[in-house]
């Protein structure tokens, strides 16, 4: 497939983005696309809003998977785009329009012309949240499509286009999302004495989280605590008599993420007797760590190297990603795809290069037919 192609499929993907387990739109013109496909080597399925495609090879000794994501973010775009997002405050800002683009690219050349082995596409819902991987491995179709090896990519604006980037062992860390709401007594500003304020409240406990990093975590490991949104009050001469926080946990290794996990209950029950509140914590959506097979990364380094593309040694990263679970239970690895964008992932702004796209497919097709 050619970059006008793969532009139009990725512009077209880019305007309907939505959120994890309604992508709806989004699996109709997959599974649209699939369908215009030759169909003699092609098996298709769908799990609620996901997709499972096999590639029949022509000798068929393993199956090699393939996993790309599909949902959107919560985030209104402000790119300029002349196709930009027609979904209000849905954008994908974490190139999962690239993702399934390359994707389609891939399986279009595989259905005119197989691999020796078996190949498993997997189209997986809702990355971003609350978690589409780990359902997604207990399906019941998984059992006949569970692949031998399975690989994914990740956009990375900072890379040059025409280069990736990986490494053997952990690439990204474990991560939690983090909510914390407060109940105390509320009451008229004049009268503090008679109330329970949670703003103070949550306040002071915001700053006590950052001592679960300097003082409880391993100082050789690496944990991250963020409160990205901070909610309580109603009005400037009322004291709030509830607080929420919304934030994320990151660790370099599970037994962090337990202790720093640990730790937030311990603070948030001495919160409670001192303050005179109740506080709830809810982990939301908890990823695991992506740890990749050093044996799978190295071939992956040499299949790279035999192409016009340039390899670098990636650095371990706080970012999660659900993939982890996959490669948690099925030996594989992620790489860094460069798209050389001056924003970042999760921006409102990122607009990745589309050169971009034919060095995915290049090399995503080269790794399905050799791994």
């Amino acid at each position: 497939m050619k970059q006008e192609g793969l532009t139009r499929i990725r512009r077209e993907l880019h305007q309907i983005p939505e959120l994890g387990f309604m992508e709806y739109k989004t699996q109709q013109y997959l599974l649209d696309y699939i369908d215009k496909l030759p169909q003699e080597a092609l098996t298709v399925e769908t799990w609620r809003t996901g997709i499972f495609v096999r590639v029949k090879g022509s000798i068929g000794g393993k199956t090699i998977g393939y996993r790309a994501d599909i949902d959107g973010l919560p985030l209104t775009e402000e790119t300029g785009y002349e196709f930009q997002s027609t979904h209000e405050g849905r954008m994908h800002a974490c190139g999962h329009d690239f993702h399934m683009t390359i994707a389609l690219g891939a399986l279009t050349r595989l259905a005119q012309d197989p691999a020796e082995d078996d190949v498993v596409f997997l189209f997986q819902p809702a990355e971003e949240g609350p978690g589409g991987a780990e359902p997604m491995l207990q399906c019941e179709a998984m059992e006949r499509y569970r692949p031998d090896v399975i690989f994914g990519l990740h956009v990375a604006p900072e890379l040059p286009v025409g280069s990736v980037s990986s490494k053997p062992g952990l690439l990204f860390a474990n991560t939690s999302e983090l909510f914390i709401d407060f109940k105390g007594v509320g009451g008229h500003a004049a009268f503090p004495h008679l109330t329970h304020d949670m703003v103070v409240t949550a306040s002071a406990f915001v700053s006590h989280l950052q001592q679960i990093v300097a003082r409880r975590v391993d100082p050789l490991d690496s944990a991250v605590i963020t409160i990205g949104r901070i909610e309580a009050g109603t009005v400037q001469n009322i004291i709030a008599q509830a607080a929420r926080l919304e934030g994320t946990i990151r660790t370099l290794s599970p037994e962090a993420m337990e202790k720093v996990k640990a730790e937030i209950e311990k603070v948030a029950r001495g919160f409670e007797i001192a303050n005179d509140c109740s506080i709830h914590i809810d982990y939301g959506s908890n990823y695991h760590q992506v740890f990749n097979d050093g044996v799978q990364v190295q071939r992956f380094e040499q299949l790279v190297q035999e192409t016009e593309y340039q390899y670098k040694e990636a650095n371990m990263a706080m970012t999660g990603e659900d993939f982890g679970y996959m490669v948690r239970e099925i030996p594989g690895f992620m790489f860094w795809l460069g798209v050389d964008s001056k924003a970042g992932l999760h921006q409102s702004t990122l607009k990745p290069k589309e050169e971009a796209l034919p060095v995915g497919v290049n090399i995503v097709e080269k790794t399905l037919r050799e791994l």
